[in-house]
């Protein structure tokens, strides 16, 4: 009797806002799939021949799974986070090992009937063996940089992993949870570091066809703008405003030197001479933070030499590091080539069938898009195409909406968990929701490269309609255990 009734107030816990906002998005993705692959003359919605049909099955054992989650105690989550963790990188090590290769990558595991995509079960994983790591005692970010590599290795492993598989687009997905570091402390400089390295990389590739004063425009652009960085950063943080004058004053005057030079046709290394101009100005400020024992100056100096560092690691990485279609997927989205019949046929192709449905659009199996089969992959990562062009703006900003809902719910979630396990794992899920959503919506409508995210449990897949589930299921049983058990936390 004690147990029954501990099980009935344990589901009376259990968040059904959540629930409901999951299954209504589960439900708005089998229907999106079975349009995306309607045929006339086979309507069936439960043949598993068709993909809205597997995907039923797959509901049904997500569903399951949901169940089985929220049967375990909450607490079992933080004793068992780095088990399931290690076993997690054992499968990836293992995918690596034995996978075939599919659509040029090596990350799938061939099970019977059914392919499984490890990386997809990491995220729940990783986000387990994060919050136990921040859930030990005493341990805290700011303590030491040792806890920072602690984290960051966490994080980086199954990144590494994936990326050996050669599924980049799931390696990233994984950088959502540096969200959480800055939620735990991380300082919001490392968050600006990686803007400005985003930014950096945006501009050098961008501009890199033409010329300013006899060097790339990007890099001219970039130069130009750490030096205005640099003196500003002075201008804040350091309390000496003299060393903030005399840095901006001697850029201005090789700034002028270098339009005067090149005004009367003077060949100039423009490169070499702004570098130089950098470079004087951080061996001064160095010097003077040495006399002036004012700390305030060294981290403007760092930021510059990290900088121009970072410019001149951008034409490597590029053409070294990235692959061939990646390249041109960021070309294609920077505007530097219109490949409208190759790598942005997807994209271009996506943005026509959203377009098309208008304010209110075309009706449930009404896109002529779909029908025809213009958008390649459109049941998987072009999914939400489907919705615009058969829902319109109305249906599309819906989903936006439902998808905001379940977000604000679980952050809700995670700061009203009593334990740091808890509240980290809510973060981490949250950070997950958030990275998926923007890079799918914004791949679709032209304003990410396509790097093959899903959208959760929208997008046709088992491997990531399971993931999802489990990663925001676990939530929900720790938070239900919370309330069940109060004594306990």
């Amino acid at each position: 009797m004690e147990s029954r009734n501990t099980n009935q107030a344990f589901f009376q816990h259990v968040d059904w806002i959540c629930i409901i906002l999951y299954l209504v998005l589960i439900g708005i993705g089998v229907a999106s799939i079975y349009a995306s692959k309607y045929d006339f003359d086979n309507t069936e919605l439960l043949s598993f021949a068709k993909p809205s049909g597997r995907q039923v099955a797959w509901i049904g054992l997500a569903l399951v799974i949901a169940v089985v989650l929220l049967l375990f105690d909450g607490r079992m989550y933080e004793s068992c986070a780095y088990p399931i963790y290690i076993i997690i990188l054992m499968a990836l090590v293992v995918t690596i090992a034995i996978a075939g290769d599919i659509k040029g990558s090596r990350s799938w595991l061939v099970i019977g009937p059914v392919n499984l995509q490890p990386a997809e079960f990491g995220k729940f994983a990783t986000s387990l063996a994060l919050a136990r790591l921040f859930a030990s005692y005493n341990f805290s970010l700011s303590a030491s940089r040792t806890n920072y590599l602690k984290a960051l290795a966490i994080i980086l492993i199954p990144v590494l992993l994936i990326i050996a598989q050669k599924e980049t687009g799931s390696a990233l997905a994984y950088l959502a949870l540096f969200l959480v570091l800055y939620r735990e402390g991380m300082s919001g400089s490392v968050l600006l570091a990686a803007l400005g390295a985003v930014t950096i990389f945006v501009i050098a590739i961008k501009y890199s066809d033409t010329t300013f004063m006899d060097m790339p425009t990007g890099e001219a652009i970039v130069l130009m703008l750490v030096m205005a960085v640099m003196t500003g950063m002075l201008a804040i943080f350091c309390k000496d405003k003299k060393i903030a004058r005399n840095v901006a004053l001697w850029f201005i005057g090789t700034g002028l030197t270098a339009w005067l030079l090149h005004l009367f046709d003077i060949d100039l290394p423009g490169t070499i001479f702004f570098i130089t101009a950098i470079s004087i100005a951080c061996i001064y400020c160095f010097f003077m933070g040495i006399k002036t024992r004012l700390n305030g100056i060294y981290p403007c100096v760092w930021t510059a030499i990290a900088s121009v560092a970072f410019l001149f690691m951008v034409n490597f990485v590029f053409t070294e590091v990235l692959q061939e279609h990646h390249q041109k997927r960021i070309c294609v989205l920077l505007g530097l080539e219109e490949d409208l019949l190759g790598t942005g046929y997807n994209v271009n192709q996506a943005k026509i069938a959203i377009g098309s449905g208008g304010l209110s659009g075309k009706g449930f199996l009404n896109g002529t898009q779909t029908k025809l089969d213009y958008v390649p992959e459109q049941h998987t990562d072009f999914i939400y195409c489907t919705i615009g062009e058969e829902q319109g703006f109305l249906g599309s900003v819906a989903v936006l909406i439902i998808f905001l809902l379940l977000i604000l719910r679980v952050i809700h979630i995670a700061e009203r968990q009593p334990s740091v396990f808890g509240r980290v794992y809510g973060y981490c899920v949250a950070s997950f929701f958030i990275l998926h959503l923007t890079i799918n919506i914004g791949m679709v409508i032209g304003l990410c490269p396509v790097i093959g995210i899903p959208l959760p449990f929208v997008s046709y897949g088992g491997s990531s309609l399971w993931g999802f589930t489990i990663l925001l299921f676990i939530l929900l049983s720790i938070d239900a255990s919370r309330r069940s058990h109060p004594a306990y936390f």
